[in-house]
């Protein structure tokens, strides 16, 4: 294994793990996929929800575009390793 990848490996075992403490602590996780829009990301809830959200400057808060299905929070889910 390369450094690079050991490093790689080690971010993603963190990030896993910040998700999951943020999860088990009541508060929504982030997660920021290539892709979509810069003000775009997912909210994964403690409820296993997933909302695609807009960061809305001007009122300093989300705002939620879609509630994910169960069946593509899924595919979200496997397409980015959780």
């Amino acid at each position: 294994m390369s450094e690079i990848e050991s490093l790689e490996n080690i971010a993603t075992k963190a990030v896993h793990r910040l998700r999951t403490e943020t999860l088990v602590s009541g508060q929504p996780f982030m997660i920021n996929v290539k892709g979509l829009p810069k003000n775009q990301c997912y909210l994964e809830f403690p409820d296993h929800t997933i909302q695609l959200v807009t960061f809305e400057k001007e009122k300093s808060d989300f705002v939620v575009v879609e509630n994910l299905s169960s069946k593509d929070r899924e595919r979200l889910r496997k397409s980015i390793g959780l």
